[in-house]
């Protein structure tokens, strides 16, 4: 004799095993969470663009972690780190950005300081100082205080900006680079022709 108890019995039980092994199907599918932990620099540490040891070179620099991949793109100056946010030439997303903090403890030009690393949307940025960056460009000196980076800018010159604030045309403009014989000319050109890319894109 069939039990009357059992049709509605599976029929209760079908949607609740059907939700259990969505369940355990978006676990096992789960990707790891990509740690973007900003990473300090050491003597092995290479520019994106120049390719040089960024220890070597003056001024704040940044960071940019891309989507799947574990190191950090690692850059001479935080003018290139905007212009590369904004350029087309990505390999993957962009899924966090680090810049030096400039107004932390200890931090000066020539060492811009390790574990002071901000989110690149957080800082506040002096543009159009006096001040050049690691590859002899005018640089965008970032500073999670408002105060300190008004008082740089009161000594190098420069206005106060908020990220946002800042236009393509401040980091994307060809530069003329100072006579430096440290300074590397394949390096600029690189970036001016990245600029150029960009506005073609744009336009």
């Amino acid at each position: 004799m069939r039990d009357p108890l059992k049709a509605p019995l599976k029929a209760l039980l079908r949607p609740i095993l059907f939700i259990l092994g969505l369940a355990l199907l978006a676990s096992c599918q789960q990707k790891t969470v990509q740690d973007t932990t900003p990473q300090d620099m050491t003597a092995e540490t290479l520019g994106h663009y120049c390719q040089m040891n960024l220890l070597e070179h003056p001024g704040p620099k940044g960071q940019v972690f891309l989507e799947g991949m574990p190191a950090p793109l690692f850059f001479s100056q935080v003018r290139d780190v905007i212009a590369y946010m904004r350029g087309p030439e990505q390999m993957a997303p962009i899924v966090a950005v680090y810049v030096n903090d400039m107004g932390a403890p200890g931090a000066t030009w020539d060492h811009p300081g390790d574990g002071n690393w901000i989110a690149v949307d957080k800082a506040v940025y002096v543009v159009g100082s006096t001040r050049q960056g690691g590859m002899g460009a005018p640089e965008t000196v970032p500073f999670s205080s408002r105060e300190k980076a008004e008082v740089f800018a009161r000594a190098e010159g420069g206005r106060v900006l908020a990220f946002a604030e800042i236009t393509d045309d401040m980091v994307l403009t060809p530069i003329q680079v100072r006579s430096d014989p440290n300074a590397e000319s394949g390096d600029i050109d690189f970036e001016n022709r990245l600029r150029a890319l960009h506005n073609k894109a744009g336009g």
